[in-house]
């Protein structure tokens, strides 16, 4: 069960852990005490089961939650006004006429800024890390003796020793993995690879994740091997005290004024949040402003479509697997084939899968005809139907799954009580096999 239960946590970290976290997975206590009672009415009435708790069943049931998530924020997104998805309409999206070299997110108040406001950029340098490389030894030789060694990294706010043993048999290959790995495990802001070079020749090459140096910094990190002979001599054999380039920061044009970033990501006036990609051609610089309120509709409607979709393709996908009740693909399938005579005039076409297809063309004249309430009203029921699958999949996935019925609730009883673990199987399957 130990591995069933690493093997659930693995595939969850490496599929979904690199996410970015929505501002609408924080919730109020009204939501979280509305989403407890809902559980709790579910757990109430629910007979009891088991599930076979193979790999399969458990990544189907995390695809299943995170994908619910996904369209639950998106849902959410649109529901903060009383328009829904018509308030794209007033909604700022920053745009950019070159999003090679730099891309833009309206981060300010709509209702403080005029939508022709903008301004444009022109990259002459982004702003770079510190890199040491050092020396290029052969891999399979025995440049460095057995023995413990040790070296400091200073950096601006703290300092680091490493400690590192070579033991007979480590070649200068085992060595230079031996050291990336130490720092990499490190966490403390540096990235270790190995160069490969010609010949078999392989050499260390340490990175910062920070850019840019402020006037007071002469560098980002330092190397000094421990006062010893054999530390310094192993040093001189690694070269990884060898700055190769300095940090650097960014420089730019801002509507013709020239300006400076630590990073390249930085923010204007508070407004916009700017990332630099590339360096643009003298006299071509990038325009930033907003998208039309119908574009900003039509990237609205893409996006809960693409969500929709990706639900699909996931019933799909373990629509093959024993365990798997195909309820998942029915019930959004059907969801799609509800609305699809509804959808197919403003551009929103259903395939026989469910599968949902956009005309952006017709999707936005659509929005901007005489029928773009009509238009707007379908949209958004629409949204509130995905919605609501959307919730009953988040609250319980594990009812996407075959399950072996054990009993049934007494339906005359007065006293069916709680049982937590009934309907929300899936929040123990990692735990609840061992408590």
């Amino acid at each position: 069960m130990a591995l069933a239960i690493g093997s659930a946590y693995d595939y969850y970290l490496k599929t979904y852990g690199a996410q970015q976290t929505s501002r609408y997975d924080s919730h109020r206590k009204e939501d979280l005490r509305d989403t407890v009672n809902k559980i709790k009415i579910l757990n109430k009435e629910s007979p009891l089961y088991k599930v076979r708790m193979s790999g399969d069943v458990q990544k189907y049931a995390i695809d299943i939650k995170e994908s619910a998530r996904n369209i639950k924020n998106i849902v959410a997104s649109f529901s903060e006004s009383e328009e829904g998805i018509g308030a794209a309409f007033d909604k700022k999206i920053a745009t950019s006429s070159n999003p090679d070299a730099a891309t833009a997110q309206y981060i300010g108040d709509s209702s403080s800024l005029t939508t022709n406001e903008g301004f444009e950029l022109e990259i002459m340098q982004l702003a770079s890390p510190q890199t040491n490389i050092g020396n290029f030894l052969k891999r399979d030789d025995f440049d460095f003796l057995p023995g413990s060694y040790s070296f400091d990294l200073n950096m601006n706010k703290n300092s680091y020793e490493f400690q590192y043993n070579i033991n007979v048999g480590d070649t200068n290959g085992d060595v230079l993995f031996k050291l990336a790995r130490l720092v990499n495990n490190a966490h403390i802001g540096l990235k270790a690879d190995i160069l490969n070079g010609s010949q078999d020749m392989a050499s260390l090459r340490l990175e910062s994740k920070q850019t840019g140096l402020s006037p007071k910094e002469t560098s980002l990190f330092k190397i000094v091997p421990e006062n010893t002979h054999e530390s310094r001599q192993a040093m001189q054999i690694l070269g990884i005290d060898s700055v190769a380039a300095m940090a650097e920061n960014s420089s730019f044009l801002l509507n013709g004024t020239k300006h400076s970033s630590y990073s390249n990501t930085f923010t204007i006036n508070n407004t916009f949040s700017v990332t630099l990609n590339n360096t643009t051609p003298k006299n071509e610089p990038v325009q930033i402003g907003f998208k039309p309120g119908s574009e900003a509709v039509t990237d609205d409607v893409q996006s809960l479509v693409d969500s929709f979709n990706s639900m699909i393709q996931i019933a799909e996908h373990y629509s093959d697997m024993p365990a798997s009740n195909e309820k998942l693909l029915k019930d959004m399938g059907n969801v799609a084939k509800t609305f699809s005579s509804s959808l197919n005039p403003f551009g929103l076409s259903v395939s026989e899968k469910g599968i949902i297809s956009v005309d952006k063309t017709k999707l936005t004249e659509s929005v901007l005809s005489e029928k773009s309430d009509k238009a707007i009203d379908v949209l958004n029921h629409f949204k509130d139907a995905v919605g609501r699958k959307a919730d009953e999949a988040s609250l319980d996935p594990m009812n996407y799954v075959k399950k072996i019925l054990v009993a049934y609730k007494n339906p005359n009883s007065t006293k069916n009580y709680i049982c937590p673990y009934i309907s929300s199987v899936y929040s123990g399957m990692m735990v609840d096999r061992i408590c």
